[in-house]
């Protein structure tokens, strides 16, 4: 019986982050869940769930970082020992580089927490699991 529950437990976690990471509704998947670049709207504006509980303050930002980080520096370590280019084209380049990987990444991992604690019933979301 336990293992029927974990199997129901996956089937909707998993599908819920991803409606997350593309920053749509964590219940219904086709509304939108950010009205600009990073505001929750306080309700999907297809099933009317109820999104103003999530508390997905620092988190997306330390998770942007920390993922940037592990990508970029080893790629700025290779790129260093293999081409030695001029300092001032290798900061250039992985400026751009790990400002457009945030720029990319916040939105969709804000989406993809605010989903998590959706799915998991946290901050005042009713429990889903």
């Amino acid at each position: 019986m336990d293992n029927i529950q974990e199997n129901k437990g996956t089937d909707i976690f998993w599908p819920t982050l991803w409606r997350g990471w593309r920053r749509r509704c964590p219940s219904c998947g086709t509304g939108h869940m950010l009205t600009g670049y990073l505001t929750v709207r306080d309700s999907c504006p297809v099933c009317r769930e109820e999104l103003h509980h999530h508390r997905a303050d620092d988190g997306p930002a330390y998770m942007t970082i920390l993922i940037v980080g592990h990508l970029m520096a080893p790629l700025l370590l290779v790129v260093f020992t293999t081409f030695r280019p001029d300092p001032l084209v290798l900061f250039t380049i992985f400026a751009v580089g790990c400002v457009a990987l945030s720029l990319y990444l916040l939105p969709r991992l804000k989406g993809a927490i605010v989903a998590f604690q959706w799915v998991r019933g946290m901050h005042g979301f009713p429990p889903r699991i």
